[in-house]
């Protein structure tokens, strides 16, 4: 192939072997910014700087941190005027709340709202400085706007 390399790249065109080598890593010239973790956006929705959507596009990729007994299954609160299921978006704010040797598993919150039993809500962050209660009608919002984003 006259002055070229095989397949037709030439020598400082994208593709081609840098300093690296083939393979090697290419550090990107500006790091993409990080996500805000759940408990950011905690604490941006309940001070209303952060939209319904934003907080939801984050809550259904972050972790959940929910407390469990000796059944599977989430553990709800009835001593409240709808059943409530406490949830925690660290497990430090769990800690807080049951005691550093409490049980719990761990989901996205996009499991969360396709797992919820029907006519229950949740308690984010309970013990926290930024509880969030989303009652049955918000979780029955959630729904509605995950399945919209999901098949339109």
């Amino acid at each position: 192939m006259p002055g070229g390399m095989p397949g037709g790249m030439a020598s400082g065109m994208p593709g081609a072997p840098g300093p690296g080598g083939y393979g090697a890593p290419q550090q990107p010239l500006y790091p993409e910014p990080s996500p805000p973790s759940l408990a950011d956006a905690v604490r941006a929705f309940t001070t209303g700087s952060m939209s319904a959507e934003d907080f939801q596009s984050i809550f259904s990729t972050s972790k959940v941190y929910c407390p469990r007994g000796d059944n599977p299954g989430f553990l709800a609160l009835h001593n409240t005027q709808q059943p409530v299921i406490p949830m925690f978006s660290s497990l430090k704010e769990l800690r807080r709340y049951a005691g550093k040797e409490s049980k719990y598993f761990v989901i996205t919150g996009a499991e969360v709202i396709d797992l919820l039993p029907t006519g229950y809500g949740f308690v984010l962050d309970m013990e926290g400085d930024h509880r969030m209660v989303f009652d049955a009608k918000a979780v029955e919002q959630m729904v509605d706007f995950a399945m919209r984003r999901m098949y339109g």
